[in-house]
């Protein structure tokens, strides 16, 4: 199990770095996204000093000039995601084929019994009915997300630390008592 285990490890590396070469020839290398990045990362910046400089209590006009910054980033930020949709799916497609493969084999033991809605993916298409048994799927996921952004972020294709704070995250921007 220890060879399998590593296998996938190893998997997800490569599948990590050839997605991200992938991305590299289909998106990063291309100049509609580096005038793209540039603008938001400009953007960013100028939004965040625009807060910075004014005070809590706000004009009409700096509160609409805020608004209308944030409406931009806002559209540049969308237009960034579509120009990456097309190599996202590239990818995608490749990938499924490679779960595909491996699609039964049993990688690891789990120390302890996964709670009922994750079993579903950690025992999927695993024969008998020990849940403490690991699949190919599940260990190749966890690895795959913790693996990519590092390496997103060792060749520098991770977002801006400035896009990425005015952007909000998952779940849009945050209310202004959170931040």
């Amino acid at each position: 199990m220890w060879a399998d285990t590593l296998l996938i490890v190893g998997i997800s590396v490569f599948t990590a770095l050839l997605g991200e070469g992938v991305t590299w020839l289909l998106v990063y290398k291309t100049e509609k996204y580096q005038r793209l990045k540039a603008e938001i990362d400009r953007q960013s910046k100028k939004l965040e000093k625009i807060k910075e400089t004014c005070s809590d209590t706000l004009d009409k006009g700096l509160k609409k000039k805020i608004d209308r910054e944030e409406e931009k980033l806002k559209n540049n930020n969308r237009d960034l995601s579509l120009v990456k949709m097309k190599s996202m799916l590239a990818i995608g497609f490749a990938f499924t084929a490679l779960l595909g493969m491996f699609n039964s084999i049993v990688v690891a033991k789990l120390p302890f019994t996964p709670i009922s809605w994750v079993q579903g993916l950690s025992h999927r298409n695993l024969s008998g009915d020990d849940y403490t048994d690991c699949s190919f799927i599940f260990l190749y996921i966890l690895c795959t997300m913790s693996i990519r952004q590092n390496i997103q972020k060792l060749l520098g294709f991770a977002p801006s630390r400035a896009a990425n704070k005015q952007s909000g995250g998952l779940f849009g921007q945050q209310p202004p008592s959170l931040k």
